[in-house]
């Protein structure tokens, strides 16, 4: 399941709270400057365990959530993980004000952006290949169809299919630009996207999964915080 909400809803939430944080989350959290920003990880880190939480039919608090640097193998920031659950893959992304969470059974990543992020001619250049460069161009919107490519490839790095220095080499010039209506993922390679924009959180957002994934705005009506009666 991959969800995008609001900060609020997901800080409002009865089960949300600094409790639910590992001490490396609870570290980090007290290093933000701004209060916003650290509110905005807080709420992802949270909505990260509600996600796993529906998928393994656990509480919250019960999720082993931790994080590990692939590069430096530290364990206050980095890829996502269930410890003791390698078959559980979690990704998280927050902008300002939305964050953004999947969980699954297969490798899967999402990114959340604000519409109306501007973007640079040089950040163009370093993330799309020419081709996508000439649609997104093209497109009487700009700088939302560079969004939209932006969360797409920020998903595929997130389930490993690049990294940050090889976007402008990764073609996605084939995808449409404009979300399908009924949500229906994109076939790309061996993955799928599933894109979303909702104009009431103000945000794109991409999810990115080695099978399918359901990407809806706001909490499910699923209760949070106690396991599923049988």
């Amino acid at each position: 399941m991959a969800v995008a909400v609001s900060t609020g809803e997901i800080l409002r939430h009865p089960a949300a709270g600094t409790h639910l944080l590992n001490e490396q989350e609870r570290g980090r959290l007290t290093r933000f400057y701004s209060e916003e920003a650290g509110r905005d990880f807080l709420a992802a880190h949270i909505l990260a365990r509600f996600c796993a939480g529906w998928l393994l039919g656990v509480a919250p608090a019960e999720v082993p959530f931790a994080q590990r640097c692939p590069r430096c193998h530290g364990t206050d920031h980095g890829r996502p993980l269930l410890v003791g659950s390698p078959d559980v893959h979690v990704s998280l992304s927050h902008a300002k004000g939305v964050v953004a969470a999947v969980a699954g059974r297969v490798s899967v990543g999402i990114d959340v952006e604000l519409l109306g992020r501007a973007q640079s001619l040089e950040v163009m250049d370093r993330a799309l290949t020419a081709a996508e460069r000439a649609l997104v161009t093209a497109e009487a919107d700009p700088g939302r169809a560079f969004l939209r490519q932006w969360v797409r490839k920020e998903a595929l790095i997130k389930v490993g299919r690049t990294h940050l220095g090889a976007l402008s080499s990764l073609d996605l010039s084939e995808l449409p630009l404009d979300d399908r209506a009924d949500g229906t993922p994109l076939r790309f390679e061996d993955f799928y996207l599933t894109d979303l924009t909702d104009s009431r959180l103000g945000a794109l957002v991409a999810a990115a999964g080695a099978q399918p994934v359901r990407l809806s705005v706001g909490l499910p009506s699923t209760t949070i915080g106690h396991r599923p009666v049988a």
